[in-house]
Parts: C-alpha cells; structure tokens; sequence
C-alpha cells in the first residue's frame, strides 16, 4: 500500500476556544499517539487531509507525519478515529497512531457488495440484509486491502455468506467466527391478514351502568336485580285432639 505524507503542525495552545480558532483558520486539531511517547496536540490543514483519506485506501491510509519541527522517533501512523460536529458533519477532531510496519494490526475494511439490487431472492421480494458493512481484519500495515468485493447476483430467499466465503489474501486473518454471517436474504415480509369474516364477528359490548336505548329509566344493564328475600311460611296449628 502506498504511503501518504501529511505535514502538520504543533498545537502550542489547546482547549475550545483554541479548536474554534484553528477550524476557521482551515485546520483540523488533532492528536497523535504512540509507544513510549506522550500524546502530541497537532493541528492538519483540511485539504491536505481530505487528500489523504480521499485516495483507495480511505480511513485505511498509512500516513508519514512530518511535524514542523519536531522530529518523531516513528513518522508512520494510521487514522485511530475522526469526529465530527453532529450539526455539518464536518471533521472536528483527528487521532492518529504511531505504527511499526514490521507489526501485525488490528483494522476494519469496507465490504463492497456489487449487483445488490439484481440478486435472484431480491426479484422475488426478499429482503438483502447486509450485516456487515467492514470486515475487521489482522495484517501488516503494507498488506491491508483497499476493500472486500461480493456479488450477490446468484443469492436466492434463504442463501447467506458468512465469513469463511470471502476471498481473504493470504496473509492476513479474518478477527470474524468462519461461522459468522455477513450477508443474508431473508423471505418476504409477511403481512398479517383480517377476513371479513373476522371482522363482522366481534361481539357487541354492553358496557356496565348504559340504560337500554328508549327506554325510560330502565335498569342499567348487566346489572342484576336485586330480589326480596322471600318471606318464610308459617306453619299451620294443629288441631288438638279430645
């Protein structure tokens, strides 16, 4: 993978007000990390950066740093993490890391899946469900591939690919279970169907204490009556006998 150079410069100043001021100045703040060395506030200019993540390699770029007068005991770093303002979704901040390109790493590359629209399950109704968009991969810096490349032209309603279907170079180990699905087609979703049937059956409810229509104080419905205890029957005297 090629090597990108990116000039930058040493914040002496830090904090919002600092960061404001360096954005409306065309400069991104960032901070650069790496072994045995304290963290380093810098400040890139936003075209030369933009340059840099704007080339094959993307976020994956590896980066020779050249800091205006400081001089690195590494100069090779990759993108760690950019923020961005939640509002214009422009870059705020940068975290880049110092590595060695004689040592494996952990990143993440872009899934391209191709003919998406044109699979045979998606024509039948199914549903393409990409479940993951990045590939987190081990590598050396030199060896980290632009992009994985599907196609699903072929996948039918119920076909998947998991991570042991993908074209990995040799080289460089996949941090995914070879079980873990990457890409499915799912059925159909099915809607749930009331006939008319269904419908017209549902039981007209009476609700507790509404008086009968048309009838003039009537008693509430549901409402038992309540009856008059009966009264017990007395016996009758028996004649007496002479």
């Amino acid at each position: 993978m090629e090597r990108m150079n990116l000039i930058a410069q040493v914040r002496q100043e830090t904090g919002k007000k600092s960061a404001k001021k360096q954005r409306r100045a065309g400069f991104i703040p960032a901070t650069v990390y790496g072994h045995g060395m304290k963290p380093l506030s810098l400040a890139v200019g936003v075209k030369d950066f933009n340059r840099v993540i704007h080339t094959k390699a993307g976020e994956n770029a590896v980066i020779n740093l050249k800091v205006d007068g400081v001089q690195l005991a590494e100069s090779t770093c990759l993108i760690k993490e950019i923020q961005h303002n939640p509002v214009t979704d422009e870059i705020s901040h940068i975290d880049f890391t110092v590595i060695s390109l004689t040592e494996k790493i952990q990143v993440k590359v872009p899934l391209l899946v191709s003919h998406a629209e044109e699979a045979l399950g998606t024509k039948e109704g199914g549903i393409l469900d990409i479940i993951h968009h990045e590939i987190e991969v081990e590598c050396l810096p030199t060896e980290i591939p632009e992009r994985f490349e599907v196609d699903v032209k072929n996948m039918k309603i119920g076909d998947s690919i998991s991570a042991k279907d993908l074209a990995i170079p040799k080289g460089i180990t996949c941090r995914f279970s070879p079980e873990e699905v990457v890409i499915a087609l799912h059925p159909p979703a099915k809607e749930k169907e009331v006939s008319e049937e269904e419908a017209a059956a549902e039981p007209e409810v009476i609700e507790k204490g509404k008086k009968v229509e048309g009838e003039e104080g009537a008693v509430p419905a549901l409402k038992a009556e309540k009856a008059a205890p009966a009264k017990p029957e007395k016996p009758e005297k028996s004649e007496k006998k002479e």
